[in-house]
Formats: structure tokens, sequence, C-alpha cells
């Protein structure tokens, strides 16, 4: 719950920094798969946390990106979903792991105001 009580800090902020007016209609969430972050903890979180803020009634989009592992020794590039000191190819622990690490607020959506 901690995460997304700091993802409402952090898009009060935001809207405040903007200058804009209008209510939050959605946010865009990246949440890696090698994160250690939970989507559906988060899906929670969200809907028992935006009521009474800002993100009340707004829509909670999360993509997840996956990582992948480069291996040096014979160069494989490998989907992984859980973090590997080794490479699934061949076993060489001379893997470099990419992406998928991410918990990033992509995009704040403000409803326009006429």
């Amino acid at each position: 719950m901690s995460i997304v009580q700091a993802l409402i800090e952090q898009v009060e902020t935001e809207v405040e920094k903007s200058g804009q007016a209008g209510r939050v209609v959605g946010l865009d969430l990246v949440v890696g798969r090698l994160s250690g972050v939970h989507v559906d903890s988060i899906r929670f979180a969200y809907e028992i946390l935006a009521p009474g803020t800002i993100l009340e009634g707004s829509a909670l989009r999360i993509s997840e990106p996956q990582a992948h592992s480069e291996c040096r020794a014979c160069g494989a590039r490998e989907v992984i979903d859980e973090l590997s000191m080794a490479c699934p190819r061949c076993g060489s622990g001379e893997i470099v792991i990419d992406g998928g690490r991410d918990l990033v607020l992509q995009s704040i959506e403000l409803e326009e105001v006429s």
C-alpha cells in the first residue's frame, strides 16, 4: 500500500506543479516484471486508497515490460520472467539483465477543462 500512497502523493505534486486544472482521469504506470512489485497488489491498493483523493474515479493502466538476459559467452538474448544468474541457453554466469526492473509513473491524464 505504501507504493500506491507514494504514487498518490507524486501525482498530487505533479498536477500542482503543472498548474493545470481538471481532474485526473487516468494514469499510466510501468511495473517491470523483475521489479518485485505485484501488479495485483497495486490494483487492490489503488481501489482502496484512490477514493477521496485526486485519483478518485481515475483509470489505472499498467504496462509490464519484459526483462531479457544477454549472454556474453554464447550471445543468446532470452526473455526471462524471474531473476536468473545464469544463461538459460548455455548456463554461463556471464549474463547481463536488461530491463524489467522499472517502477515508473509514465503519464498523468487530466480531464480537459473548457
